[in-house]
């Protein structure tokens, strides 16, 4: 039972370490398409609840070290919920891309507008829909590059280990 549980966490953390190093790199301005392919990967591999705590720890140390503003959270977090949701429910890459593009590029777009304005302390300068062609636009790219890693990863015998030992996981 420990042993399973170090893996999984072993698991967490080398997507947390992709997410991190790699969503600054390939970055467009206002636009991260690289946290919607790890939330994608994490939804296929590791399901909701571990795509979820992916990227909430990754947000927070983005937000932390990069002062990327709460965006890093509302963005990615309500994506990689729904991809590794959309995963489970309906086994395809393509279900765990629709999952991020509802849950990064609708809802994760609409929650940010109560946040930005929170944390800034104006609402003059923000509108309801201000993030949504962006984050819709970071999700449909970030999907699109995960569906043809996943088309090559899903060879690899490791990566099928991983993903076989977190389809008997709970949500």
């Amino acid at each position: 039972m420990g042993n399973q549980k170090l893996q999984k966490v072993t698991y967490l953390a080398m997507m947390i370490a992709l997410d991190v190093v790699l969503s600054p790199l390939f970055r467009i301005e206002g636009m991260a398409p690289m946290s919607s392919v790890m939330n994608v990967l994490a939804g296929v591999l590791l399901g909701p609840m571990y795509g979820t705590i992916m990227a909430l720890v990754c947000g927070i140390i983005r937000m932390t070290l990069l002062g990327i503003p709460p965006l890093a959270l509302t963005g990615a977090v309500f994506g990689a919920f729904l991809a590794g949701l959309g995963y489970r429910l309906y086994p395809s890459v393509i279900s765990s891309m629709v999952g991020e593009v509802i849950g990064t590029g609708i809802i994760g777009s609409l929650v940010s507008y109560p946040v930005m304005v929170w944390f800034t302390g104006s609402s003059n300068e923000f509108y309801w829909l201000m993030y949504t062609p962006r984050f819709i636009g970071a999700a449909c790219i970030g999907s699109a590059i995960a569906f043809f890693i996943w088309q090559k990863a899903k060879t690899i015998p490791a990566i099928q280990k991983i993903q076989s030992f977190y389809q008997g996981a709970s949500l």
